[in-house]
């Protein structure tokens, strides 16, 4: 089933409404891993046409993803990535390194965003960044597309780094998600350093089990305009 393409309506919003003049897209990649660290893009791409097939990336194959990227950076204005890892996520719990993550990210662009437009239903940023949260902004913005593409591309490349030495684990294949080479592989031989401890898939490997760490507790924040 075709989608319709991204578009800059929000963006446009953002400034007629805000007087907004620097807005960010941002999305992440790999908040439901079991390992590796939650990635976040922030990119601003301006007014310009956005390269032919941009979309969500998981709309998107590899090969294609791969060579969005390429493209992408080179026709954003800026991006930059932030990370949380899997100790941080652990120690703070998902929403808190969500933010922090995002929070990294929007630091390292050479400018401040005047609005970011986040992905989703809930603002994991909250002040004082002013934010639009959009469902599904990864579709239908073009800003939030673009990172959607940069943050995914990137995050599997390191990945498939970090699985080079835990090849039983398929990093490489499967991001740090849930695959069954994953599962043998943690029954097997348990977690690397790069899994998440307070992840509940620990609950199931008897083996395992006493390394497993108490999850922090959630406090989401909802959009507000």
């Amino acid at each position: 089933m075709p989608y319709e393409p991204p578009t800059h309506r929000v963006e446009r919003s953002l400034r007629a409404t805000t007087g907004a003049r620097v807005v960010a897209g941002v999305d992440e990649v790999g908040r439901g891993a079991w390992a590796g660290p939650v990635t976040v893009c922030a990119a601003v791409t301006g007014l310009r046409r956005p390269p032919e097939g941009l979309t969500d990336s998981k709309l998107i194959s590899p090969a294609r993803r791969a060579e969005l990227a390429g493209l992408l950076a080179g026709w954003v204005t800026t991006h930059a990535l932030g990370h949380a890892s899997p100790g941080e996520i652990d120690e703070l719990g998902m929403t808190a390194a969500l933010r922090l993550a995002a929070v990294r990210a929007l630091e390292a662009l050479p400018v401040r965003p005047d609005a970011v437009i986040l992905d989703g239903r809930h603002d994991y940023l909250g002040a004082p960044w002013r934010v639009r949260t959009v469902v599904k902004g990864d579709r239908s913005c073009v800003a939030v597309a673009a990172a959607s593409v940069i943050a995914k591309v990137h995050r599997d490349a390191l990945m498939a780094e970090l699985g080079a030495e835990h090849a039983e684990f398929g990093f490489d294949r499967n991001a740090g998600y849930p695959s069954p080479a994953h599962r043998s592989a943690l029954e097997e031989l348990g977690p690397t350093p790069h899994h998440r401890l307070s992840w509940s898939y620990l609950d199931a490997l008897p083996r395992w089990r006493h390394l497993k760490r108490a999850r922090a507790e959630r406090t989401d924040q909802i959009g507000l305009f």
